[in-house]
Order: structure tokens, then sequence, then C-alpha cells
């Protein structure tokens, strides 16, 4: 059992994760924003691992990934970082990055290390699911470490159910088939791709968390209804100021959780 499974035993709704690039705004950012959102009403963090092409991302992120990665950070700098501030550190971290960055860290190395760092997640998107299962399940099972994966409205619904048994954590639902920050309030069939999934027979035992679209505090209640809670990422990343880190983050989290009950 690792941090993300304990989260979801003690609370299994109105969970808030938040998004950001490690390295931006600059590249000792990434330790100061965790201490500051674990201090929050904020329930998980995903950290994403800057990358030159970082495919399902919009402008926002791209440019995040772009400024991170002139900044100095990579892969091992972040696993340096966490590894300095690992005790205290009380929040689940997620890390989000792709397939090659897995690959050429070195499979069983990048899933040791993430059990010493008490880094509970992993979400890779480009990485097959059937090799997932062939090649890596047992080794992230080994270290304790949840593979998270993704179900979009493309996503057949028997394929979706499949995903959401294999998934560990959680299970990552995408609000829509545009990049992240590319829609600015859920329609018609953003509500019934939504219903359609929580009617499904899909696992009831994985928690569900919805992302892509949530940027205030209407959209999170609105995923909220049909899941245990959301992921919010490019409308933070935008929110964060560079000369007051704190205040702009304070003040970001207490417009989407104010009055949520």
């Amino acid at each position: 059992m690792n941090r993300i499974h304990n989260l979801f035993k003690k609370k299994n709704k109105k969970i808030l994760c938040i998004y950001f690039t490690a390295g931006y705004p600059n590249i000792d950012s990434t330790i100061k924003i965790i201490k500051i959102l674990q201090n929050l009403p904020v329930d998980l963090i995903e950290i994403g691992i800057p990358y030159s092409d970082p495919l399902a991302d919009g402008m926002i992120i791209q440019n995040s990934n772009k400024i991170s990665l002139e900044n100095g950070m990579d892969l091992s700098f972040l696993f340096s970082e966490i590894e300095k501030f690992k005790d205290y550190i009380t929040i689940p971290i997620v890390l989000m990055g792709y397939y090659n960055q897995f690959y050429k860290f070195g499979e069983e190395k990048f899933l040791e290390k993430c059990k010493k760092l008490n880094i509970s997640g992993l979400i890779l998107p480009d990485l097959p699911v059937e090799y997932f299962i062939k090649k890596y399940r047992s080794l992230f099972k080994k270290y304790l470490i949840s593979m998270i994966f993704l179900v979009t409205p493309e996503t057949d619904l028997n394929r979706a159910i499949f995903l959401s048994k294999i998934s560990d954590g959680f299970l990552y639902l995408v609000s829509s088939n545009s990049i992240t920050g590319e829609i600015d309030s859920f329609g018609k069939e953003q509500i019934s791709f939504f219903e359609n999934i929580k009617k499904s027979s899909i696992d009831k035992k994985i928690p569900i968390l919805i992302g892509f679209g949530i940027k205030n505090k209407n959209t999170f209640e609105l995923c909220c209804k049909y899941a245990n809670g959301g992921i919010i990422g490019s409308s933070f990343i935008e929110s964060l100021d560079n000369k007051n880190l704190e205040r702009s983050i304070k003040k970001y989290i207490n417009n989407i959780i104010n009055n949520t009950n």
C-alpha cells in the first residue's frame, strides 16, 4: 500500500489533484510548490517530468516544459531535489512522463528510485497497455508503484472496463479529445461521457479522477458529481506568480475550494 491507496481509504470524494511541471517557473520551484500545496486543501500532486515533445499538452504546459528544460531540469535533477526533502513531503505524489524517459533511465532503477522517495504512482500515456502487462506489471507491484491509465471519450467501453481493472491508485478520465488547457467548460458531450462511465460496469473499486478542462470552482465541483475528484494543470500553471509563488498558489487554491462542501 502506498500513499495514494491511503488517501482514498480516508477520503473518496472531492479529491483535488494539482499538476505542475518540475523546474517551472524556476529550477528551484519544484520543492517550494510541493511544500506550499501540501499545507493547503490539496490531496494529491502530479508532477510533470519536462519533455521536449509533450504530445497531449496544450500551449501552457508545452511552454512550461520548454522553460523548465532551459532552466536545466531533467529526471536525475528532479529525483535529487525530492531526495533532499523526502522526509518533509507528506502528500501523495504521482510523476507524469513519457516512456522514453522511463526506458532511458532504466525501468527497474526508476521504480526503485520512486519507492525510495515515496513517489506513489506513474502516468506514462504512451506506454502500450499490453506491453505494460507483459513486461512491467510485476515490477510495479514489486515496488508498490501505482500505474495510472487514461480513458478518453474515444476509448471503447469494454476497453475502459479493462483499463479500470489493471489501473492501480486511480483511473484518469480525460474529459475530451482536445489537448490540455483547450476547453473552457464541460458541454453535453463531456457530461454524457461522464454519465456513461459512471453507469457502466467499470470496476467500482478503482477511484476515478477527471482531468483536462478543470480550471475553476465550477468545473471542479461539476467533475466531483461524476468522479472522486479532479486534476487541475494548465490553469494552475498559468496562475503561478514567479515573484510571489506562495501568495499566488494560496489564492488559486482558495478560489477552487472556497465554499465547496
